[in-house]
């Protein structure tokens, strides 16, 4: 039983593996949206199964380490009809607002339309949810009273 175990273990990292390939080559942004029933069809497994396999197993990768269920993750429909994965989405507004002025932050509205620039097509409320996910105040307590804004 423990030989199957490690088989079934090998089989959803293996499909994993062949899924986010290029998350795994390039990082974050490349990350591809993956849900249970995708890597389950592939292996021909029961969901649940690869659900308890990834459950506390991590992976060593060239992103560093973690946790199989990491790898599973929604996705956000693009302007142009592709989809990318939340998490990537994620890393988009975590660099918008790190490269924003101080002064005036910009507001969930305003990254919404921003990342319509990369294609991705989110609500402000998607925006707002994402952005306390990562631990980032809103834009008013964001702004810094002590720099001037350039006008």
């Amino acid at each position: 039983s423990i030989h199957q175990r490690q088989r079934t273990i090998y089989k959803v990292t293996s499909s994993i593996v062949r899924f986010q390939r290029d998350f795994l080559d390039k990082g974050i942004s490349c990350l591809k949206p993956l849900v249970l029933r995708d890597v389950a069809e592939d292996i021909q497994m029961h969901e649940s199964t690869v659900s308890r396999v990834t459950t506390n197993k991590y992976v060593h990768t060239p992103q560093g380490l973690l946790e199989l269920k990491f790898f599973f993750n929604s996705a956000i429909q693009c302007l142009d009809g592709d989809s990318v994965s939340s998490e990537s989405v994620k890393l988009h507004l975590k660099n918008i607002i790190k490269s924003e002025n101080s002064a005036r932050p910009y507001s969930d509205q305003e990254i919404a339309d921003m990342l319509k620039k990369y294609n991705i097509n989110v609500a402000r409320r998607t925006v707002a949810k994402y952005r306390e996910a990562l631990g980032i105040l809103p834009s008013r307590k964001r702004r810094n009273p002590y720099e001037l804004p350039l006008v």
